[in-house]
């Protein structure tokens, strides 16, 4: 069993995208997890990252917003 922590909710205003984060923490101890749901009308993408692997990821999406035009 898991215990689930929400941690962020967003809409993407262009495609109607919601995608939530949420921390998992399993009962029998071990390292936090990041739970990934990104919801496109009734399809589900669901995936769970170790917290380097999110690091990584949160860095390459800085990168690239980094290098857009701003508003």
């Amino acid at each position: 069993m898991a215990i689930v922590t929400p941690l962020e909710k967003l809409t993407i205003p262009l495609g109607g995208q919601v995608i939530e984060l949420q921390q998992l923490d399993y009962e029998a101890g071990g390292m936090s997890l990041l739970r990934t749901r990104i919801r496109e009308k009734s399809r589900f993408t669901v995936f769970e990252i170790d917290p380097g692997s999110a690091r990584l990821w949160g860095e390459a999406l800085l990168r690239w917003a980094q290098t857009q035009e701003t508003e």
